[in-house]
């Protein structure tokens, strides 16, 4: 089915054109832009406009998965060949077979696994992790898409240059919805009539949506969006059901500096423990951009180590964040300044509590 296309920018215009064209050949395409901004969707068109469009179209996020696994994700494996290996498992590659494989993330391979994929694309052969049969030809397009720039990858030996040459026969980048703000009423409208039929915005909330810079794209705006809905007793919804980020970053917000911080924090808490959003698809994002602070990030993480007593790897999972995300996390609060002392939540809960709301710790 093919994809659903919302906006009449020049700038999404043009992406759709391109992803047209280059739709037509067998061209590998590489899929560039900030999260959020709707690689998937363009990667999906790509394969419905293709000479392809009747075989499969098979995703794959390549950071979702450990070195070990994603090889068994894209090649298979055979019964045994690793713990948990209970039964044959048919790869993502050969699922793909005369069709078109997403590669999403690509950036996040290990060098390992760029080799291995690098190999196939030279050969068409796949072998399943632990099988002694003869290697399997498979015909298949790959379409891939990162938010990372490849080339300072390459320069600082992150990334191989051979395959980067391979993945990016055609280049499509789609821009961020910050340069593309006539996208932002169309893509509203669209996600209130799916969230709740008979629902509008009034227009004073229209005009604060489209000002707001949007960090983390379409995908933000969809979770704000489905956010009001809900938080609307009524068909029409209206600034009370704003999240405080956004009317934060209007011009003329008058709420006191210190309430104002607060709010955003509760929104980001809330965001993240609900799965609304994602830390390294919005907050992350919203931080780079700077509509959220140092001091906003601080305190989020101060509440997620209070309600985890102090634990890190717990406070993932309340986040709704995987496990391999134990090191990138701490690497990420360190290189900016925002590691909090864990040990504060580990002993006096009352002191802890006070941390958290910012107060002076009890006597």
């Amino acid at each position: 089915m093919a994809p659903i296309i919302i906006g009449h920018s020049p700038a999404l215009e043009r992406v759709t054109a391109l992803a047209t064209r280059v739709a037509g050949g067998l061209a590998k395409v590489l899929i560039t832009g900030e999260s959020g901004v709707g690689k998937d969707v363009i990667a999906r068109l790509v394969h419905t406009r293709s000479p392809r469009s009747d075989q499969r179209y098979v995703a794959l996020n390549c950071a979702s998965f450990s070195e070990t696994l994603l090889e068994s994700e894209l090649f298979g494996h055979v019964k045994g060949s690793f713990t948990g290996a209970y039964r044959d498992k048919v790869g993502k590659l050969q699922q793909a077979h005369r069709g078109t494989i997403f590669l999403d993330e690509i950036a996040e391979m290990s060098l390992r696994m760029q080799a291995m994929l690098l190999r196939f694309l030279e050969n068409g052969e796949i072998q399943p992790v632990g099988s002694d049969t003869p290697p399997a030809r498979v015909d298949v397009r790959i379409v891939s898409a990162t938010n990372r720039d490849l080339a300072e990858m390459v320069a600082k030996g992150e990334f191989r240059e051979d395959l980067l040459y391979r993945i990016r026969v055609a280049h499509i980048h789609v821009p961020p919805l910050r340069e593309r703000k006539e996208d932002v009423r169309p893509l509203v409208e669209f996600f209130v009539a799916r969230s709740r039929e008979g629902a509008r915005v009034t227009e004073e909330v229209m005009e604060r949506l489209e000002a707001y810079r949007w960090p983390g794209n379409v995908r933000e705006l969809q979770n704000v969006v489905e956010q009001m809905v809900t938080m609307s007793l009524g068909d029409e919804i209206t600034l009370e059901a704003l999240p405080e980020f956004v009317v934060a970053r209007q011009p003329g917000a008058m709420l006191p500096a210190r309430e104002r911080r607060r709010r955003i924090s509760d929104d980001l808490y809330d965001g993240l423990i609900s799965g609304g959003y994602r830390f390294w698809e919005h907050v992350h994002p919203m931080f780079m951009s700077r509509d959220v602070t140092r001091a906003d990030l601080r305190q989020l993480i101060r509440r997620g180590l209070f309600a985890t007593g102090g634990n890190y790897r717990a406070m993932l999972q309340l986040f709704n964040m995987d496990e391999q995300d134990y090191k990138r996390l701490l690497n990420f609060l360190s290189a900016h300044d925002c590691t909090v002392d864990f040990r504060e939540f580990r002993g006096n809960r009352e002191k802890a509590e006070a941390a958290v709301h910012g107060m002076p710790p009890p006597r």
